[in-house]
């Protein structure tokens, strides 16, 4: 493999693609550059004299301004760039749009048809508490069933509670969002059958839920109130029995793969994430949606310095003035809390090499590819328009991945140059931004996006990333789901009672 790699012909920074010594010699541009200093895996070095106050230029865009001299072969980091990025911004439209092309070869997946006419990629039996004091009712159920139940049916992917500390003690925002969200859990397609459980004296009342609650298949969503009944665990398990019975029969068939939705996230990012795994990304949504489907792009902190080439993108001025006050309302959050817009990236992403807001963001929307931005969305809402839609959602990895899935993604592609175990409650793919982390950590990372670097090409790395994606969808399990790390967070806003 190289020792480094320029991203863009404007650039004035390398990127190490793994730990150099000093006096290590490149060839940048027909010239030699020798290093000054020892530089880590994914840091960056100097490849002409940088001036204080002078742009640092990568991926052909600046990612900050240095707040000294920095000399050819110098490492450029934290400790002498500092980012250029203000508050809120007036923006104007300059549309860059690409003719949407559908892909020729029209790939299926094998998928569960829902009676509303959605698909799901897994059959699961969910119970879901309207409050978190109700959460080890929940649990205790769940348990009891599978331990009466045994091995389950070969259709039936598993029986799982989806915690959360809400419901109750919340007013305002909060109280709608924690309601809306857990409603479109137990609407999404991912579960054969849902049962809804309420203790009967919190905020986030059963009656209330069912009423807003829209259309709903009442045959495979059944609701219970733990106060109304002398044992609410067997009620419980009765209701879950009846559920199982029905979804056992449910068989995969066929679907074109344009009706796939797909969330895009990255968590424990580092200076490979703009180089492999996001790049990778972002040929997969650009695939999905030249076959007529959907992907969405969250994290909305992670935009910031890379917005303009997004909304440049959006395919009308309406989309447009939505994006704008998706960032700007976003800083605003920030404002009204009187915390500082760009208090990012991590120290874990600092340390994978990853210097100011405006590197971090610049990687961070590789994910999304080259296609026209869609629709926006705003928090609780569910996706309406197939093609690349934005959404709006913090820099969280829980809460990013909960809320690209309460609106309708069947799963996340999720790339870590650090590693992270965790996973949403939908399949949640996570991959690698360098092959080391995939080598150290084969029980948490599904994929190696590593390998852009070392293939022959990065048309077969693409195709093979195709394929994998393909086989979760079809019934193989992401890690996550093999270690059970299955999780939902809520976004809060206000007070708690």
């Amino acid at each position: 493999m190289r020792d480094f790699i320029k991203l863009h012909g404007n650039d004035n920074v390398i990127i190490a693609l793994k730990h150099l010594e000093a006096g290590t010699v490149a060839e940048i541009d027909g010239e030699t550059l020798t290093l000054q200093e020892p530089i880590k895996q994914g840091h960056k070095i100097a490849t002409t004299a940088i001036t204080a106050g002078q742009d640092v230029i990568k991926y052909g865009f600046p990612i900050g301004h240095a707040t000294v001299d920095i000399k050819v072969g110098y490492h450029v980091h934290t400790h002498n760039i500092k980012t250029s990025l203000g508050e809120q911004l007036a923006y104007e439209y300059a549309p860059e749009l690409e003719e949407k092309v559908m892909q020729a070869k029209d790939r299926e997946v094998d998928v569960y048809h829902r009676k509303n006419g959605d698909i799901g990629i897994r059959n699961e039996l969910w119970i879901i508490p309207t409050v978190g004091c109700i959460n080890k009712i929940a649990v205790k159920i769940k348990n009891d069933v599978l331990r009466n139940l045994g091995e389950l049916a070969a259709d039936v992917d598993g029986i799982f509670v989806f915690e959360h500390p809400y419901g109750c003690s919340q007013m305002g925002d909060d109280h709608e969002t924690t309601k809306e969200i857990l409603q479109n859990i137990v609407k999404h397609p991912n579960a054969g059958a849902v049962l809804v459980v309420g203790l009967g004296c919190e905020n986030n009342q059963v009656a209330e839920f069912k009423q807003t609650l829209g259309e709903y298949d009442d045959e495979r969503i059944r609701f219970m109130i733990a106060q109304e009944h002398e044992d609410e665990i067997e009620v419980g398990i009765e209701i879950v029995k009846d559920l199982y019975d029905l979804m056992k029969q449910d068989r995969r068939a066929a679907s074109p793969l344009k009706n796939l939705r797909i969330g895009l996230e990255c968590g424990g990012s580092d200076g490979f994430s703009g180089i492999t795994g996001n790049p990778l990304l972002g040929y997969f949504s650009d695939y999905l949606i030249g076959q007529g489907g959907t992907t969405v792009l969250t994290e909305v902190p992670e935009m910031f310095g890379a917005e303009t080439i997004l909304m440049n993108r959006c395919e009308s001025v309406e989309v447009f003035d939505k994006t704008v006050r998706l960032i700007n309302d976003f800083k605003q959050y920030y404002e009204d809390n009187n915390q500082v817009c760009y208090e990012n990236p991590s120290p874990g992403n600092k340390d994978g090499g990853i210097t100011t807001l405006e590197d971090k963001s610049l990687g961070c929307t590789q994910k999304a590819g080259t296609s026209n931005v869609v629709d926006v969305l705003f928090y609780t809402d569910r996706l309406k328009k197939n093609g690349l839609n934005l959404m709006q959602g913090p820099g969280n990895d829980l809460v990013a991945t909960t809320a690209l899935g309460a609106a309708g993604c069947h799963m996340v592609l999720f790339t870590t140059g650090r590693g992270t175990p965790y996973g949403g409650f939908i399949p949640t793919i996570k991959v690698s931004t360098n092959s080391d982390l995939a080598k150290r950590k084969p029980h948490w990372i599904d994929y190696d996006a590593g390998k852009m670097l070392t293939a022959a090409t990065t048309e077969e790395v693409v195709e093979d990333f195709i394929n994998y994606v393909i086989d979760v969808c079809n019934g193989k399990w992401a890690y996550n789901e093999t270690n059970d790390f299955r999780e939902i967070a809520i976004w809060k806003f206000g007070v708690t009672l």
